[in-house]
């Protein structure tokens, strides 16, 4: 059961207010000069942009550890099986591993708090665009990735924070806000209506957005590949394959090979693959203080380094050591040889998010890329009964990976199912990329947590035995009907908005 706390806490500020991001030094954006020009407008736009990778203030102080994007990975993976923690720590991102999670954990109340700024942003550069009488197409392009964003926000809101769609439709999801005139007190819309809002801004985006402005920035492709993702969730097999089959053929994009795909998550820019992803520069190389790397990676002085990749993901890449994706767990090795471990934890660093220009902990994340319209088309096709076309798109991504003689050649493995080999697929393709926890739970699968780690509640250096599984632990086996597969509503929603229900 997740635990309950008597809070004492003082009035707090409601946070779904959020002004415009600041863009000039004198602070006077507003409305009004938004409609001024274009250029006034496209500022604008590119404010909401910079909130998902500035340090924003919140709650009276500014937190390196609290950025958009830095919390968006760490509440997704580490909640996973793909990561392990090497230790116990105060840091909220602990509460992910252990699953134990409250009201009042920063983490996940500063994504909340982010995410609504970002979507009241939009909103308001929305509002103000279509004041605008006879909107040449530039313009159409920003409107539209203003619906894009609030489309990518709300969806990773519902993930987070409300049970998946396959589980219940009409469950409670989150606050939709679409609109800068909505009531400060407004209650969670369902799961279903939250889809749906996801569904139509995503689409309209689509419609607008005709003058692309670089892989940084939302575009006609980028929000087709959100569609196809929201469609896969809600187990919408066509529709998905249909958007993922319209950004395979805008022929903008192609799968990196065995060669390049090593360097594609430090060149994300000029990456083959990718769709859309945040354009991160020198400027914002936060460093072992702030970046995403820094728990994950380190160089011996770049990160704090504390978790590595887990031995249940490492069992499940061990068939073929010849796998390019290798390229993205880094063991470390003592002089002698032997592996490098914390507090009785291998250490395999993650350095998806690092060696951006050469720098340990430089990276601009992809959040969409090429490869997952093939796995979701894949997992669309395995859930009609279509086995041969699901495992024809999965070899199409493995000839890219070093594993051109390991194909499935249309023949399902012994034992296994076209769903079990797509998710194992998908698991190692996109491995901490913040897919695997919602891949598990909306399909309603378990997750396997049985192996070595700090999320094993009272574990003792002195109790690991890396020869033998841990048994007798709880937090091992997560059912996805467990209340704790979703975070809390932060406590500065519900206390200050009546009508916003909590998680039990």
């Amino acid at each position: 059961m997740r635990t309950k706390f008597i809070l004492l806490i003082l009035g707090l500020p409601l946070l779904i207010a959020g002004c415009l991001k600041d863009v000039n030094p004198s602070d006077a954006l507003n409305t009004g000069s938004l409609t001024a020009t274009k250029a006034g407008l496209q500022q604008a736009v590119n404010g909401a942009y910079a909130l998902f990778k500035d340090h924003t203030e919140f709650n009276g102080t500014t937190d390196l550890n609290n950025m958009y994007l830095r919390q968006y990975f760490q509440l997704s993976d580490f909640a996973s099986d793909d990561i392990v923690c090497a230790q116990t720590t105060t840091d909220p991102l602990y509460y992910s591993f252990s699953l134990d999670h409250t009201p009042t954990q920063t983490n996940s109340r500063y994504f909340w708090y982010i995410s609504y700024k970002i979507i009241n942003d939009a909103n308001t550069v929305i509002e103000s665009a279509e004041k605008i009488a006879n909107p040449d197409e530039g313009i159409k392009q920003l409107i539209g990735e203003c619906y894009f964003l609030r489309a990518f926000c709300h969806f990773n809101l519902v993930r987070l924070f409300a049970r998946p769609y396959t589980q219940n439709p009409s469950g409670q999801g989150i606050i939709l806000r679409t609109s800068t005139s909505d009531e400060a007190l407004k209650a969670r819309a369902t799961v279903a209506e939250v889809y749906d809002a996801i569904v139509s801004d995503a689409a309209k985006g689509a419609e607008l957005m005709n003058q692309p402005r670089g892989v940084q920035f939302g575009s006609k492709e980028a929000a087709w590949a959100l569609l196809s993702r929201a469609y896969l969730y809600k187990e919408n097999n066509d529709s998905t394959a249909f958007y993922a089959d319209k950004v395979i053929s805008s022929n903008r994009f192609s799968l990196e090979t065995a060669a390049t795909f090593p360097q594609l998550f430090a060149n994300a820019m000029a990456g083959r693959e990718t769709i859309f992803c945040a354009a991160f520069t020198k400027v914002d190389d936060y460093g072992k203080g702030g970046s995403i790397a820094s728990m994950i990676y380190s160089d011996g002085n770049s990160g704090w380094g504390e978790e590595y990749a887990s031995q249940s993901l490492r069992d499940t890449m061990a068939e073929h050591p010849e796998d390019v994706r290798w390229s993205y767990i880094v063991p470390a090795k003592n002089p002698d040889g032997s592996m490098q471990k914390k507090n009785g934890i291998e250490t395999y660093y993650i350095s998806k998010f690092s060696f951006q220009e050469g720098s340990p902990t430089l990276s601009s994340p992809i959040l969409f890329r090429l490869a997952e319209m093939y796995l979701n088309k894949a997992e669309a096709a395995a859930k009609k009964g279509n086995t041969a076309e699901a495992l024809d798109n999965l070899d199409m991504i493995r000839k890219n990976r070093g594993l051109q003689n390991a194909l499935y050649n249309k023949v399902l493995p012994s034992g296994k199912t076209a769903l079990d080999v797509v998710l194992k697929e998908r698991r190692i393709e996109l491995a901490f990329e913040g897919h695997r926890n919602f891949d598990v739970y909306r399909n309603k699968r378990n997750m396997n947590r049985t192996y070595w780690g700090y999320h094993l509640p009272g574990l003792k250096e002195s109790d690991i035995n890396l020869a033998a599984a841990p048994a007798g632990y709880a937090n091992m086996i997560v059912k996805p009907d467990a209340n704790r597969i979703i975070y809390f509503i932060p406590i500065d929603e519900v206390q200050t908005n009546k009508l916003c229900q909590q998680n039990p």
